[in-house]
């Protein structure tokens, strides 16, 4: 067998020591004689350095954008994949769009390493496939109208390493996004410069943090960009419980400028469409002329009125 082995003739695991995610940070180098106020603290102004590492990196993360916005426009779908916490995260986000943005499900797709099941009992043995997503692939149906970002806080998780490679083969645009430095596998690169973790290499802290930021601010730049965003309210809200119900009457009390009742009567004559039931106000239309001119404006709201 090649390569360095230890007792029972298993190869040795290659060192990562060098990843920036698992080196030891030295302000925390006394983490467990700490107080739990002091242990609260240290924590949490590590976590400011999340931020900065997204503020850092946000030239790339626009560019990747701007890419990705004319994809879905034409059709495209963006897929999230990685394993552990950053497929966790992926996945999330994904499942917060179709209710905050009344979007597909099938337009932003989280895939993580071992399925749906990974979401609750980790599987971390399935990170070392390196052609493990092959079959979510196959069973999407991935393609080169798609927009793909392997997530990957260490930068060498083969599952998703191996992934971007996959999706070049099928044509798709790649993109990658890591905690560590660029590693120029995929053709767009997001890193995160988050440095050492408070508790040495668990990624699911700040590295974490700067990650599910991210991923938050792609698809909400990216929603607004395509119209679901009227000054700085999802007017393309699905609302499907009471809450929502409150936030869509609030959202056209403020926009059309009547009392919460009259608010309230505009979206039942709107079939609960936040934009229609402005544009009905708006424009003095129904809701069939309203509906007609929000889909010549291709639902654009601002557009529309």
């Amino acid at each position: 067998m090649d390569g360095p082995q230890y007792n029972g003739g298993m190869p040795l695991p290659i060192d990562r020591g060098h990843l920036t995610t698992e080196q030891s940070n030295t302000a925390t180098a006394d983490l467990d004689l700490l107080s739990t106020s002091e242990c609260v603290s240290i924590l949490a102004n590590d976590h400011m350095q999340a931020i900065q590492a997204v503020q850092n990196a946000s030239e790339d993360i626009a560019t990747f954008i701007e890419i990705l916005i004319p994809k879905i426009k034409d059709g495209g779908r963006l897929i999230y994949f990685g394993c552990g916490t950053s497929g966790r995260l992926g996945v999330l986000d994904a499942a917060e769009c179709p209710p905050t943005f009344q979007s597909s499900p099938e337009t932003i797709i989280g895939l993580i390493a071992g399925g749906d099941d990974s979401l609750r009992t980790s599987s971390e043995a399935k990170e070392d496939n390196q052609n493990g997503i092959a079959l979510e692939f196959e069973r999407i149906a991935l393609s080169d109208k798609d927009v793909v970002l392997g997530i990957a806080a260490g930068g060498t998780t083969p599952w998703v390493v191996g992934g971007i490679a996959l999706a070049k083969q099928r044509g798709a645009v790649t993109g990658f996004l890591t905690c560590s430095p660029a590693q120029n596998i995929a053709d767009f690169e997001i890193a995160l410069k988050t440095g050492p973790e408070p508790l040495t290499g668990s990624t699911r802290l700040k590295a974490g943090t700067a990650t599910k930021l991210t991923l938050n601010i792609i698809t909400t730049t990216l929603f607004t960009k395509l119209g679901k965003v009227y000054g700085n309210k999802m007017v393309d809200l699905k609302a499907s419980n009471t809450k929502l119900h409150d936030r869509a009457i609030r959202i056209v009390t403020s926009i059309c400028e009547v009392s919460r009742e009259d608010a309230a009567e505009l979206l039942a004559a709107a079939d609960n469409e936040v934009k229609v039931a402005i544009l009905m106000h708006k424009q003095s239309v129904d809701n069939k002329t309203a509906t007609q001119i929000l889909t010549s404006a291709g639902g654009n709201l601002r557009t529309a009125l």
